[in-house]
């Protein structure tokens, strides 16, 4: 089996069994397992074999190199300020200035250490052996989900289901989100795709060929050789005669689309298509927004309502509710929108209510949307504050919040039979935040939560190849935003027994590792002030993470530094960050409750220092799951909840325990199941 499906199934817990693999050596191969790697096998025992103990010891990541503080961290604790500052710019001076990166560079002060023999208790990673061939039928399964999506796919997601797409060459049964279909259809050339695309869509895929193959994000100067020009027109050629020619919908970007008629050369091939030509070089603008806006203008926010809703349907009605509500003038008025508020659009009901749950009313508002796999914000200027017309008072975002909360509760209410599900699940959060995250093992949805028991530490790592500079860093939060800096800028003179840095490494092209340990207790008494850290990893050198190796995660640690510094049976994840960017989020921890929350999030940025901007717009994820989580989503959909797992139709839970053969069992990390969910 091809490389890439093995790695997406070992991030859901799977290993496969391929062909003529030998089992004679499965019961050491069970022991190296849980010994080497705390994986647990809770079936398929019979399949172990020696190449799957190689494969995973890779995944996790058993050989990393050593970081600047090869005795970390124990020796860093030795050094003090100053030999610590000397060691930082002697390394500096060999790297940036001498222009030295050909070895990785380490300590000229540390001292000689020896490392006590490994003896921590480590909770399992449960993991199941499939065979090459039910391994497949897993692998269809999750291309079926993925696909019934409305939200746009992580960049593993994606490339997981455009290979299954290519490699098997897969019957498309549906795809529900329109960008998904038109990256799809631009990757593979393959026409099925269309079907699910509208007119108006297209420009969706003209904007994915010009970012993917020509490296230009300007729609209004395209430059495409004739064979993207032909898939165009091909396209076009395929949805003008069609019910799916919404020339309506077009008047909205009518200049770029007259631009795009003319950069392919197109001539059309049926009546609708001459129409659709007149219409996009013609004088006039139909276009539903205008007539919207005219009836905002005039303050009859009921005719504006009412066009949205016929015209562009309850989603779009929807997106724009925070500008309608902001121009009633009356709480009749108010009433009336929020009673034509009705859709099936699950995904965009759950981020509705969470921007509502975290509504700001002063001061500068952050704005976050996702393009390109990556994650793109805007904050607003004081200018931009002043002019403000769409604040909403607390009164009417309550009831907001209380409309969408019953809406979505009605939707779902009886979509499934009896559940059971773990209350540890109240913990989780829901996967609509994929788009901008990397993929790997341990990855949950943003905003999730992990407790950490009370005697272990946390270890943050990342290593990486190819590139000489990447800077893992932290950065502090007080319950009211204000951020504390802890990175190779500051740490020469912030190291100490709460927070310890394993040192800045600058030329780690042939490999390099960074690690900050977390000591919860203790870092709670030094800094009694922040509540939050957020970990980050970024390329200093300037290069995206797409052209190096770059992995990270966390590992949770006994207090006492036993064993070596990366010891993969502690790594509860190792992901791969390999967005089209510099800044990457990783996790963060919730000091007050002890508990991890994944973040997971490339920011589309090029910045080199994590710092250089505020990054408190973090702060509404780290309470995502006190609006929305797995446990209240599954409630919802339930027609009958059940106490214990016994007879239930559905489970949801991470506990090898509660699993039963004849359920459907939704983990924590079944991001395509549950979006099938999402999206039923």
């Amino acid at each position: 089996m091809r490389l890439e499906l093995k790695n997406y199934l070992f991030d859901k817990h799977i290993l496969v069994r391929e062909y003529g693999s030998n089992t004679a050596s499965s019961f050491d191969v069970l022991f190296a397992l849980a010994n080497k790697l705390g994986i647990k096998i809770t079936k398929g025992k019979e399949l172990a074999s020696l190449d799957l103990f190689e494969y995973a010891a890779s995944r996790l990541g058993i050989y990393v190199p050593d970081p600047f503080y090869r005795g970390f961290p124990e020796t860093v604790r030795k050094l003090t300020k100053e030999e610590l500052l000397f060691d930082q710019l002697l390394s500096y001076y060999n790297t940036y200035y001498l222009g030295n990166f050909n070895e990785a560079e380490h300590s000229r002060f540390e001292e000689d250490f020896e490392r006590i023999a490994f003896r921590e208790n480590t909770e399992p990673k449960n993991f199941v052996i499939l065979e090459e061939e039910d391994a497949l039928k897993e692998i269809f399964s999750i291309t079926d989900n993925l696909l019934l999506s409305t939200r746009p796919l992580g960049s593993s997601q994606y490339d997981f289901t455009k290979f299954v797409i290519k490699e098997y060459d897969y019957e498309i049964k549906a795809c529900a989100s329109k960008d998904l279909a038109a990256k799809l259809l631009a990757d593979t050339e393959n026409v099925e795709f269309v079907k699910f695309l509208n007119l108006s869509d297209v420009v969706k895929v003209v904007e994915y060929v010009n970012h993917n193959i020509y490296l230009n994000n300007n729609i209004k100067k395209l430059n495409f050789e004739n064979r993207d020009r032909k898939l165009i027109s091909k396209v076009l050629d395929a949805i003008l005669p069609s019910p799916r020619a919404d020339i309506i919908n077009c008047y909205e970007k009518k200049a770029i689309w007259a631009g795009i008629l003319h950069h392919i050369h197109y001539k059309p091939k049926c009546e609708t298509g001459k129409e659709f030509l007149s219409a996009m070089r013609g004088n006039k603008n139909l276009s539903v927004y205008s007539e919207f806006e005219g009836f905002i203008k005039n303050d009859d926010i009921k005719s504006a309502t009412d066009i949205l809703l016929k015209k562009k349907g309850s989603s779009v009605l929807l997106r724009n509710l925070n500008y309608i509500l902001s121009r009633c003038k009356s709480d009749n008025e108010i009433d009336y929108v929020l009673s034509k508020l009705e859709t099936n659009n699950t995904v965009l009901l759950i981020q509705l209510i969470l921007s509502y749950a975290n509504y700001k009313r002063q001061g500068e508002r952050t704005f976050k949307f996702t393009k390109y796999n990556l994650l793109k914000k805007h904050t607003e200027t004081k200018e931009e504050v002043l002019r403000r017309k769409s604040t909403l008072s607390k009164e009417t975002t309550s009831k907001v919040e209380k409309a969408l909360k019953a809406l979505l509760k009605s939707n779902l209410y009886g979509k499934l039979g009896s559940v059971y599900i773990d209350p540890d699940m109240k913990k989780i959060a829901l996967p609509i935040q994929s788009a901008a995250s990397n993929g790997g093992y341990g990855c949950l949805a943003t905003g999730s939560r992990i407790a950490i028991p009370d005697c272990k530490k946390l270890r943050a790592f990342t290593y990486w190849e190819k590139v000489d500079d990447i800077d893992l860093s932290v950065i502090g939060f007080s319950e009211k935003g204000k951020e504390t800096e802890f990175s190779w800028r500051s740490m020469y003179y912030l190291q100490s027994d709460a927070i310890t840095y394993s040192g800045d490494e600058t030329s780690g092209f042939k490999g390099g590792s960074e690690y900050f340990d977390i000591k919860l207790r203790e870092f709670k008494k030094r800094y009694p002030g922040i509540r939050y850290l957020a970990f980050s990893s970024v390329v200093f050198s300037g290069d995206p993470f797409s052209d190096c190796v770059c992995r990270a995660g966390y590992m949770v640690r006994d207090n006492e530094d036993s064993g070596e510094i990366y010891e993969p049976k502690t790594v509860n994840s190792a992901f791969t960050v390999d967005n089209d960017s510099t800044v990457a989020y990783l996790f963060a921890l919730d000091l007050k409750k002890r508990e991890l929350i994944w973040l997971n999030l490339a920011e589309d940025s090029s910045r080199r220092i994590i710092a250089t901007e505020s990054t408190s717009y973090l702060i509404p994820y780290f309470k995502a799951t006190d609006t929305i989580n797995m446990y209240s989503f599954f409630s919802m959909m339930a027609s009958k909840r059940k106490r214990t797992p016994d007879s239930a139709d559905i489970i949801v839970s991470d506990k090898p325990e509660d699993e039963r053969p004849y359920a459907t069992v939704i983990h924590s990390y079944d991001f395509d199941k549950i979006l099938a969910y999402i999206n039923s």
